[in-house]
């Protein structure tokens, strides 16, 4: 507690941000394998399981969009705490009998997860860009690339943390520890957290939250884009893939793509070293051109060897552990970029807009990820991967470039 006191107010919130950040997200990782594994067990169908979290992603899109608005109105504080209320609440549906917990019940409450989700996101990304001093943009990407890896790398944790729970106490017991643990963290939030943290001077107009930005609009493209590559081969074509076509059991398949969340988490935090932070270079348009184009080239020669036949498995594993670091050096690039751009005086405004076609990605990367795989397989899946991958670099060619140094006066 000293050293603490010893740290600047700036600093302080910065960790309690944090904190919230991680606590909100480990339960979310969580409740994602309980719901999953647990719905399994009850005789559910990868379908209907899948349907248990669609309005998780639709409510997403919305929440984005109308929750940088609301925290600009009034205060990321208040943005932050309603998303944690949600999710305990959210997570204390979950609590009524067996036989309550039917398909619409469960959808619910995962829709009541997902605003919560975005909510808490939103309201921490905007925060950071609030406490650190303008010219210090080197800090932010260093903050901004912490709190992003080590958000991923929780997730992943969590995924293991909710198959842990229900092998060792059960459904309802794992779902009310983590209510109870998150109700803590929400009471020390609202006492601690900065009022009024974000709240614009100027009070937003609703037509206000379609970002006026060019930069901001051809980012948000690029993202969209990006986890829409991403989502169209992660979320439903690979897991199925792996259990059906190569006879991975459920350990094996959900070991994997924690391990893969949690390594991509890591590289995200650290992803300053690998653009070149150390040497002073800043990310700009040409950066994000550069990373999206290079990290086009895996799955589109992913694609291309499992068509050839080569051994799926070796394919995958390594062809994937590849794109994961190309990945969320993208991400964490991007993620430094929407902070660096957003405006001081309703910055939630401009996140949240950015963080709505991230969602929406997500949303068509899932969407896409059935479908496709059904029709062609997931070859065909990497393809798109690639495809999608490809427009994100090209709409990041419009995104601005740091000028170049003139030369100095002739000697």
């Amino acid at each position: 507690m000293r050293a603490m006191r010893t740290l600047s107010q700036d600093v302080r919130q910065y960790l309690l941000i944090t904190g919230n950040y991680w606590a909100f997200t480990l339960t979310d990782g969580a409740l994602r394998m309980l719901v999953v594994l647990h719905f399994h067990q009850l005789g559910y169908s990868p379908l209907q399981v899948a349907m248990l979290f669609l309005f998780y992603e639709v409510f997403g899109v919305i929440t984005n969009l109308v929750g940088g608005w609301l925290g600009a109105r009034i205060g990321l504080n208040r943005t932050m705490n309603i998303g944690l209320a949600l999710q305990v609440v959210a997570l204390s549906m979950l609590l009524v009998p067996a036989a309550a917990l039917t398909v619409p019940w469960v959808m619910a409450a995962q829709a009541l997860s997902g605003i919560a989700k975005d909510l808490n996101k939103m309201s921490a990304k905007s925060s950071i860009k609030l406490l650190v001093p303008g010219g210090a943009q080197g800090t932010l990407y260093r903050w901004v690339a912490a709190l992003t890896g080590s958000k991923n790398a929780l997730k992943g944790l969590g995924f293991f943390l909710g198959g842990a729970l229900l092998t060792w106490v059960g459904f309802r017991a794992s779902v009310a520890a983590m209510a109870a643990a998150l109700a803590l963290v929400w009471v020390a939030s609202l006492v601690l957290l900065r009022r009024d943290l974000g709240k614009a001077k100027h009070k937003p107009r609703f037509r206000d939250l379609l970002s006026k930005s060019r930069a901001i609009n051809i980012l948000s493209a690029a993202r969209m884009c990006l986890f829409g590559a991403r989502d169209v081969w992660f979320v439903v074509a690979l897991p199925v893939f792996l259990a059906q076509s190569l006879g991975w059991d459920f350990w094996r398949v959900g070991g994997f793509l924690a391990a893969w969340v949690i390594g991509y988490g890591v590289v995200q935090a650290v992803a300053p070293k690998f653009t070149g932070l150390r040497r002073g270079a800043l990310p700009d348009g040409r950066a994000a051109f550069g990373w999206a184009a290079v990290l086009a080239g895996i799955p589109a020669m992913l694609a291309a060897m499992l068509a050839a036949a080569f051994p799926a498995g070796v394919v995958l594993v390594v062809g994937l552990l590849v794109f994961g670091v190309l990945f969320a050096i993208n991400s964490s690039l991007h993620s430094y970029l929407i902070v660096s751009y957003a405006s001081e005086d309703g910055v939630s405004l401009d996140v949240g807009f950015y963080y709505m076609a991230n969602a929406l990605g997500r949303l068509m990367g899932t969407v896409l990820s059935g479908w496709v795989f059904q029709v062609a397989g997931l070859a065909a899946c990497l393809a798109v991967s690639a495809l999608l991958l490809a427009i994100a670099a090209l709409v990041s060619l419009g995104l601005p470039r740091h000028a170049a140094p003139r030369p100095g006066p002739a000697a």
